[in-house]
C-alpha cells in the first residue's frame, strides 16, 4: 500500500478545566518531561509534518495559548466557550480548517505517549477506509468506551454509561484519536446530537453518522500504554515514571551507556549521541544535546546547552542555558557555566563560575576563577584567549579581555585587559608581621576564657 500524500490537519484538544489535579495551572500546562502536556501531543505528530495545526483551547485558554505561541508558533488557537463534549470542541477547528483539502486527526493534550508510528498507523489505514478510530485492548476496560466491531468495520462505538451488557463485555477501547478527510469529518460533527445522559456532543458518535453516511469506517490497534491519559496528580506522576523509563530504553537502545538508568533524568527534548556515558543522577533540563563519546558524570545538571564530542562534565557541574563545551573540553566538579563558549580542549576543572564569557581553546582556568559578569544593573562579558592560563582564584572583572597564552597570577582581581603573552597580578603585596600570630591567638583565647567564667 502506498504511503499516505494527502496533506494533514493535527487537531489538539486542551480545551479541559482538569479539576481533578486541583492546580491553578491548566492542565495542558502540566509539566512531563519537563515540557508541558501539550508539547508531547505535537511532537507525536511532528513526524506527520502536519501542514495545519489547530489547538482548541477553553479553560485558562490565555495561558495555554501564551505557552502555544512559545512552543509551536506556527498553531492556530480556537476557543472553546462552552465545554459541551469531545464532538463539540473538534467543530470548533471547522472556521479554521475551512478550505482545507485533506485529512485531520484528533488527539489529545492529556494524552502524551502515543507514537508516531501509531498514528503513521493510522493514516495508513485511510488509504482503504473513509474514518479511521484508535482503540486497544484493554487489561482493565473499566468505564472506557467500547468499540463495537464486525471483521475490520467499526459497526458503534458505545460510551460506557450507555452500553448494556454485552457492550461492556467487550475490551477493545476507545482511546479518543480518528483520523479522516477533513471537511467530510467537520461535515458529519455538524449533525451530533446531544439526546445522551450526559446531554455532550460525543466525538465518538461520529462513528455510526460516519457509517449512516455510506463511509467506510475502522479502527486500529495500539498498545494500552500509548493510551495512558492524566487527570489527576497521582496520574501524573506515573506518566513521569513511564516517560522516563522509555526515553532511557530508546537511548540506551541507540548507544548511550547509563550505569544507572533509573538515577537519570531526561526532558523530552533531550538528545544524547551515540557512544556518550552519562554516569548517575544526571539531571537534563529543556534544551540540552550532547554529543558522540561526551561524558557527563555524576550530580551534574544541565539545561539549554550543548556538549560537544568527547567533553567531560562533572561531577556536580552545572551548565545553565548558553553554555556551549567545546570537543573535549573539561567542565569540573563544582563549576557553573552559563552564556559562555568553552573552546576546544579548554579546562575549567574546579569551583568556578563562567558567565557571559568566551574561553579560548586549551585555555586553563584555576579553581575558584570567577567572571565577575554583572554590576547590579548590566552584564558584561569577559573574553579569555587561545591557551590562556588563569591562576586559581582569579576575579575578572568584566568587560574584560586576556590575551592568547596570556596569564593572571593567583589570587588576582583583574579589572584591565591582559595583552597576549603578558602576566597580570592584580593583588596587595604581603606584609609578615613576626610573632604576631602567636600574640594574637592568645590574646583571643584569654578574652574567650574570661567570658566563660563570667
Amino acid at each position: 500500500m502506498q504511503a499516505p500524500t494527502r496533506p494533514l490537519a493535527l487537531i489538539v484538544l486542551a480545551a479541559g478545566a482538569g479539576t481533578r489535579m486541583n492546580s491553578d495551572l491548566p492542565k495542558p500546562l502540566h509539566p512531563l518531561g519537563q515540557a508541558p502536556l501539550l508539547a508531547h501531543a505535537l511532537a507525536a505528530a511532528a513526524p506527520l509534518d502536519p501542514a495545519r495545526v489547530v489547538v482548541v483551547t477553553g479553560h485558562s485558554a490565555a495561558a495555554v495559548e501564551a505557552v502555544l505561541a512559545e512552543i509551536a508558533p506556527e498553531a492556530v488557537a480556537i476557543r472553546q466557550t462552552e465545554q459541551l463534549g469531545t464532538g463539540h470542541a473538534v467543530l470548533q477547528a471547522a472556521e479554521a480548517l475551512e478550505g482545507f483539502d485533506g485529512d485531520a486527526v484528533v488527539l489529545y493534550a492529556d494524552t502524551p505517549f502515543i507514537a508516531p508510528e501509531t498514528m503513521a498507523a493510522m493514516r495508513q489505514a485511510r488509504q482503504g477506509h473513509d474514518v479511521v478510530f484508535l482503540g486497544f485492548d484493554a487489561a482493565d476496560p473499566g468505564r472506557y468506551g467500547r468499540l463495537i466491531m464486525d471483521g475490520d468495520t467499526l459497526v458503534k462505538i458505545v460510551e460506557f454509561k450507555e452500553a448494556n451488557a454485552a457492550e461492556r463485555a467487550v475490551t477493545f477501547c476507545n482511546s479518543g484519536l480518528v483520523c479522516g478527510d477533513a471537511a467530510t469529518m467537520m461535515s458529519l460533527l455538524g449533525k451530533l446530537e446531544n439526546d445522551n445522559s450526559a446531554g455532550e456532543y460525543y466525538l465518538t458518535d461520529l462513528a455510526e453518522l460516519a457509517r449512516a453516511a455510506g463511509h467506510s469506517v475502522t479502527a486500529v490497534r495500539c498498545d494500552e500504554a500509548e493510551t495512558l491519559g492524566i487527570n489527576s496528580r497521582a496520574e501524573l506522576a506515573a506518566a513521569e515514571v513511564q516517560f522516563q523509563a522509555l526515553r532511557r530504553a530508546a537511548l540506551i537502545e541507540d548507544g548511550v551507556t547509563m550505569q544507572a538508568p533509573d538515577s537519570v533524568h531526561l526532558a523530552l527534548d533531550t538528545v544524547i549521541g551515540r557512544d556518550a556515558v552519562i554516569e548517575p543522577y544526571v539531571v537534563f533540563g529543556p534544551g540540552v544535546t550532547v554529543e558522540t563519546g561526551a561524558t557527563i558524570r555524576a550530580f551534574s545538571h544541565l539545561e539549554g546547552c550543548h556538549v560537544s564530542a568527547g567533553a567531560v562534565v562533572g561531577p556536580y557541574a552545572r551548565l545553565r542555558p548558553g553554555a556551549e563545551i567545546g570537543n573535549d573540553a573539561k567542565i569540573g566538579n563544582f563549576v557553573e557555566v552559563k552564556q559562555a563558549d568553552i573552546g576546544d580542549g579548554a579546562k575549567v576543572n574546579h569551583l568556578s563560575y563562567v558567565g557571559d564569557a568566551s574561553v579560548g581553546e586549551r585555555a586553563n582556568l584555576g579553581a575558584g576563577t570567577v567572571t565577575c559578569n554583572y554590576d547590579g544593573v548590566m552584564k558584561h562579558r569577559t573574553e579569555i584567549g587561545a591557551e590562556a592560563f588563569i591562576g586559581s582564584d582569579t576575579m575578572l572583572v568584566a568587560p574584560v579581555k586576556v590575551g592568547d597564552r596570556a596569564m593572571t597570577g593567583s589570587g588576582s582581581v583583574i579589572t584591565q585587559d591582559v595583552p597576549d603573552g603578558a602576566l597580570a597580578l592584580g593583588r596587595a603585596k604581603q606584609i609578615n608581621k613576626a610573632g604576631l600570630a602567636i600574640k594574637l591567638m592568645d590574646r583571643l583565647r584569654a578574652i574567650k576564657a574570661g567570658k566563660s567564667k563570667g
